[in-house]
């Protein structure tokens, strides 16, 4: 009676460790899978970013958290949040603006540029829509 009942205690414990060995690996994986997902970039500097949390090596801000399809870009964007990209048309997480469809060749089509944010530009003279500082002429 005695190795019966410590039988089944070893193999109630055998199970739940098994158990509890399982999730935590389920955890891990799932934990990494994450973490490659996501990156950090500076909100200044798209060119700067780092698999983990930091400031900006150009200017010190703190570095942002974006997911993967964020990072590289759709062809889909907002034009108040660059940041905010899809590969399908829709509306702005941040603001709820509609994003705009993505040229090609809009950048090289752009005539004016802030002196303080490369990223924006414009076909006319007009104000950045981020610092409102005037945009200037490609030369």
């Amino acid at each position: 009676m005695k190795i019966s009942k410590f039988l089944m205690v070893a193999m109630l414990a055998f199970f739940t460790i098994s158990a509890i060995a399982q999730e935590t690996g389920k955890g891990k994986e799932k934990g990494e899978k994450q973490k490659s997902e996501k990156t950090y970039v500076c909100p200044m500097h798209k060119d700067v970013t780092s698999s983990k949390p930091g400031k900006c090596s150009k200017c010190g801000m703190d570095l942002k958290k974006v997911e993967k399809n964020e990072k590289e870009g759709g062809e889909y964007f907002c034009p108040m949040h660059q940041e905010v990209t899809s590969d399908k048309p829709g509306k702005c997480s941040k603001c709820g603006m509609e994003l705009k469809h993505r040229e090609k060749s809009e950048k090289e089509m752009a005539e004016y540029y802030c002196p303080m944010h490369k990223d924006v530009t414009s076909n006319k003279p007009g104000k950045c829509s981020k610092c409102g500082m005037d945009l200037k002429k490609k030369e």
